[in-house]
């Protein structure tokens, strides 16, 4: 997902008030955006991203914050709600692949592809973190690796949008090499 997000409507829990609001959102991520939204807490393909089924009701509505942030380009914001995830589950992989996507965001290539690199070891089938990771290293011009990361995607979800992003990308950057 260059540069652009999937939004739905959440319910987001404010200081003991619930507030059904439109957050920016990855569906086939895995992320599980609201208590009792009925999600599954997996990707398209059926493989679940959270690497544990669903997510907390406390940790999914802050995901939800996150992203909320994220979408509104307030990676700094996003940044510290995902290390409070992190402080109280340093295995959520989603919590990790947003903290990477939004440090590349702020051009801490280092940093991101730190974060990714655990995301993927808790779960190598997430198909954010794949996308996002492959985005990456087209950014670093390591066209091999990203290349890699889309065979992970073909495998996942050949049909997922996270694979189609992904795939456009090394199409455009390859046509930019000449």
């Amino acid at each position: 997902m260059i540069g652009h997000a999937r939004t739905l409507t959440a319910a987001v829990l404010i200081g003991g008030l619930v507030s059904l609001t439109t957050v920016g959102a990855n569906p086939s991520s895995g992320l599980a955006y609201a208590a009792g939204s009925g999600s599954s807490g997996t990707s398209s393909s059926g493989e679940s991203n959270a690497g544990g089924g669903n997510a907390s009701a406390p940790a999914t509505q802050a995901i939800a914050l996150a992203q909320g942030k994220i979408d509104a380009s307030n990676y700094r914001g996003a940044i510290e709600v995902l290390k409070n995830i992190l402080a109280d589950d340093p295995n959520n992989a989603d919590a990790l692949n947003l903290l990477g996507y939004s440090n590349r965001m702020l051009g801490n290539k280092d940093e991101s592809l730190g974060y990714y690199r655990q995301a993927l070891k808790l779960n190598p089938n997430h198909v954010g973190a794949n996308e996002y990771m492959g985005e990456l290293y087209l950014e670093m011009n390591d066209l091999p690796s990203a290349e890699e990361r889309l065979a992970v995607l073909a495998s996942v979800c050949p049909a997922c949008e996270e694979y189609g992003d992904l795939k456009k990308a090394i199409e455009t950057f390859k046509a930019k090499q000449g």
